[in-house]
């Protein structure tokens, strides 16, 4: 899947073999956010698929409530974000010496 695509809160629900109620939560703690208003309509980015995943996984493994989920995937994404700067930097600055 791409980061473009969109899939549906069924798909999503079937995707994660979740039911609405647990992606509800999660949209409640802002581990996802659907897209639209119409809760009827509502459509989820292919990364909302990924933050499920991981949610789900953090809270079987580790025993993590929904808000500290959100929490540490907000945070694991910061870190992930500062590491790609870092190696931009490394690179221009290797660049440099050539």
């Amino acid at each position: 899947m791409d980061d473009q695509t969109q899939i549906s809160l069924a798909e999503l629900c079937r995707t994660t073999q979740l039911p609405a109620q647990d992606i509800f939560e999660y949209i409640e703690y802002g581990v996802i956010e659907p897209l639209g208003k119409d809760q009827t309509r509502w459509h989820f980015e292919s990364l909302s698929l990924k933050r499920v995943q991981s949610a789900t996984r953090l809270k079987r493994d580790l025993g993590i409530n929904t808000a500290g989920v959100a929490l540490a995937l907000d945070l694991l994404e910061e870190v992930e974000t500062l590491r790609r700067r870092i190696r931009r930097l490394e690179q221009q600055h290797w660049g440099d010496d050539k």
